[in-house]
């Protein structure tokens, strides 16, 4: 108690000087000068630029960081703060100058079409021994257009380092549709320069070996495939030792298509739980999946079991392979025992039906009809139309199963799916009419050397390929989960009086409740972006649609408005800080 008093004692008859600029009694400093007059005649921003230029790519949008690194970073957000602030010299404390610390940082609005983004800095220096002086004021960055390394590669020749070429030896394109939806649904043409479209295949242009060798990944993860790689020198280096190369990787996806039909070899057959040697493909991942047609008993065939003993396709999901059945009637088929040592899934076991059937050909001609059980007979009712092999007119290419059906050991037909809308009515414009359509890859055509009617004939062979492939898409709900459907300008238009007629479930006339779960519906459809209908109106006036500091406010960094940024000085005067350091709370989180 009486040290306390004895210091305080001492402080009161310490010596006071007075100010040399205004004259108030302050305590003995470097400069004889308080604390008001200090900051009124010292300018603590001194050494730390004012104005800065920061490059943005104009085609991807990006900004460059460092090192040739180019990020992702919208208007107003955290992200590009510490972007800009990574420009401002004079922040960081250097060898002879005293430290100075960011206390806040906050967006000012600026004209969207200037060029130009403002920050509103606060800063905080110590002048002298005990007086900590703040100072606010405006830094101004330049943008500047410069493109990145991936955009500069795109508009240049021959840039790529890496080719990937895509390759499937069959006569449709129905495979790369779907490849193409799958690319699309997940993204993995990203970092690729260009796509170039074949006939048998497509080629991706990548800029360097490591994108390129992830879009392979992808391509491994979706259908069975083998690759082969080969590199080429271009050009090296003896001094440094170092060589540039071009990668090429041929990637070749296993010639078995959706809906081909297949006879096993028996060992084969066996390995696979003992199934039935002919049996359909029912759809294509990182394996081959497999149905019996006639019992609904399913297996999976590994990629490297392929590979190691391919298998040639009895019949190629071709349309003129296809006809055209009117079901007249069906008889469920509830399974006990199955003949193999596998039992069939007991969901399948309630999808058999007895189908009868009869060619659309032949209504009105003769009185023809089939009678076969499927795997898909729960689908059907008495009107629906079919598309299915006759297998008692189709020639074969293996004389085993020729003397199969001699031995009428084979069905008569196998159906392969349901047919929906103006497509099963055989209406003219059913393309149109369809409420769903898909997105596709900006891809660019290789010049082939056929013209005239050999150009017109490959026209029509893609369409007829697509049609194919969106009439597996609409008859087929496991392949619609693995790609993005959008509703078509068809719907679009005619939402209001198609409404209550799409999606509906379906009922047999036998009062059974089998619901049609293959159907497309509009609850699976998404809204997609159209852009080559003009501007939105709401785009007309960006006021109404860009919220000014919105992003700023959810990062939570402070934001000048348009009227208060007019009247707002580039620099304010320094004011003394009496609390020290970390007075002042940091708004923006640096």
């Amino acid at each position: 108690m009486q040290v306390s008093q004895q210091s305080a004692l001492a402080v009161s008859n310490f010596a006071s000087v007075l100010c040399c600029l205004c004259g108030v009694p302050i305590s003995p400093n470097a400069a004889n000068t308080c604390a008001t007059c200090l900051a009124s005649s010292s300018d603590i921003t001194r050494g730390i630029s004012t104005e800065a230029t920061v490059h943005q790519c104009r085609g991807c949008q990006r900004w460059h960081k460092d090192a040739g690194k180019w990020v992702a970073c919208e208007l107003e957000s955290r992200e590009l703060m510490a972007l800009c602030l990574a420009h401002v010299s004079g922040l960081k404390a250097s060898k002879h100058g005293a430290k100075v610390r960011l206390i806040d940082a906050g967006w000012i609005w600026t004209e969207p079409h200037s060029m130009r983004l403002k920050v509103r800095l606060t800063v905080q220096r110590e002048v002298e021994s005990g007086t900590i002086l703040q100072q606010s004021f405006t830094v101004v960055f330049v943008v500047r257009n410069q493109q990145c390394i991936e955009c500069q590669a795109e508009f240049r020749q021959g840039s790529w380092k890496s080719l990937v070429q895509v390759r499937q030896r069959v006569s449709h394109k129905r495979t790369f549709l779907y490849l193409e939806q799958l690319i699309l649904k997940h993204g993995a043409h990203r970092g690729c320069l260009s796509i170039e479209t074949f006939r048998d295949g497509m080629d991706f242009y990548f800029p360097d070996k490591g994108k390129a060798a992830r879009f392979i990944s992808f391509l491994e993860n979706v259908c069975p495939i083998k690759v082969k790689t080969s590199k080429k020198l271009i050009g090296t280096d003896d001094k440094s030792n170092i060589s540039n190369y071009k990668y090429t990787s041929l990637v070749e996806i296993c010639p078995l298509c959706k809906d081909d039909l297949l006879h096993l070899p028996i060992k084969m057959a066996r390995k696979l739980g003992s199934i039935s040697r002919l049996v359909l493909v029912k759809n294509i991942t990182n394996v081959i999946h497999l149905i019996d047609p006639l019992t609904g008993q399913m297996a999976q065939m590994s990629s490297e079991a392929y590979w190691c003993e391919p298998i040639r396709p009895l019949i190629t999901a071709a349309r003129s392979r296809m006809t055209r059945y009117i079901v007249l009637g069906k008889e469920p088929v509830f399974l006990r025992t199955n003949v193999s040592k596998r039992m069939t899934n007991r969901k399948q076991r309630t999808k058999l039906a007895c189908v009868t059937l009869a060619r659309e050909d032949d209504m009105g001609v003769n009185n023809h009809q089939y009678e076969e059980q499927s795997h898909m007979g729960y689908l059907m009712k008495a009107g629906d139309v079919c598309v299915g092999y006759d297998l008692k007119e189709t020639q074969f290419v293996s004389d085993e199963a020729e003397s199969l059906r001699s031995e009428l050991k084979l069905p008569n037909v196998v159906i392969l799916r349901k047919l929906y809308g103006a497509v099963a009515a055989g209406e003219t414009n059913a393309v149109k009419r369809r409420m769903w359509r898909l997105q596709r890859l900006d891809v660019a055509v290789a010049e082939t050397a056929a013209t005239g009617k050999g150009v017109k004939n490959a026209a029509e062979a893609d369409e007829m390929d697509e049609e194919d492939f969106l009439q597996e898409v609409e008859a087929d709900k496991d392949m619609r989960m693995n790609m993005n459907v959008y509703k078509s300008d068809f719907h679009k238009r005619n939402a209001p009086a198609m409404m209550g007629t799409e999606g509906d479930v379906s009922e047999c006339e036998d009062g059974e409740d089998d619901e049609d779960d293959q159907q497309i519906t509009l609850d699976e459809l998404l809204d997609g972006l159209v852009v080559d209908e003009g501007p939105d109106v709401d785009m007309v006036n960006p006021e109404v649609v860009l919220v000014e500091g919105e992003k700023a406010a959810k990062d939570g960094i402070r934001y000048v408005a348009r009227e208060e940024a007019r009247n707002m000085r580039d620099k304010d005067a320094a004011v003394p800080v009496s609390n020290g350091w970390g007075g002042i709370n940091s708004q923006a989180g640096l």
